[in-house]
């Protein structure tokens, strides 16, 4: 069976079944309850992380072959390009304030309330951004 390239809960679902196991098999034998078992086939939680060697010993795997499961690379992709345009898009919102507060003092066309109020947004822009990072 080629188990490389599906989600982890699809994988337990396709080991289980080749190994003529129902749920209810396989959650007695990993101490659970057959609930547990339909969460992690459903993708809805995972095994705690000390039962993996566990599971994998169950299905006759090793726990390598038991992790090599498929990654959301697409989304992921997807996701990381809007966040990196929106986060140049607030970058640059803060630093068209910043320029234009600094040309118009220089061509005495702003009062300080303004001045202020525009350094303010491009604050909280860079506030925004910074808080959307997800490290």
């Amino acid at each position: 069976m080629n188990i490389k390239g599906q989600s982890f809960g699809k994988m337990i679902a396709a080991l289980r079944r080749e190994n003529g196991m129902t749920q209810l098999d396989l959650a007695e034998k990993m101490g659970v309850t057959d609930k547990a078992v339909s969460k992690w086939e459903r993708d809805l939680s995972y095994p705690d992380v000390n039962s993996i060697p566990k599971l994998a010993e169950i299905f006759g795997i090793t726990v390598d072959e038991l992790m090599q499961v498929k990654s959301d690379a697409k989304t992921n992709s997807k996701d990381n390009k809007f966040s990196e345009i929106i986060s140049i898009v607030l970058k640059g919102i803060a630093l068209a304030m910043g320029i234009a507060v600094v040309v118009l003092s220089f061509l005495n066309t702003i009062d300080t309330e303004s001045a202020v109020g525009m350094l303010g947004i491009g604050l909280v822009c860079l506030a925004a951004e910074r808080f959307s990072q997800k490290d």
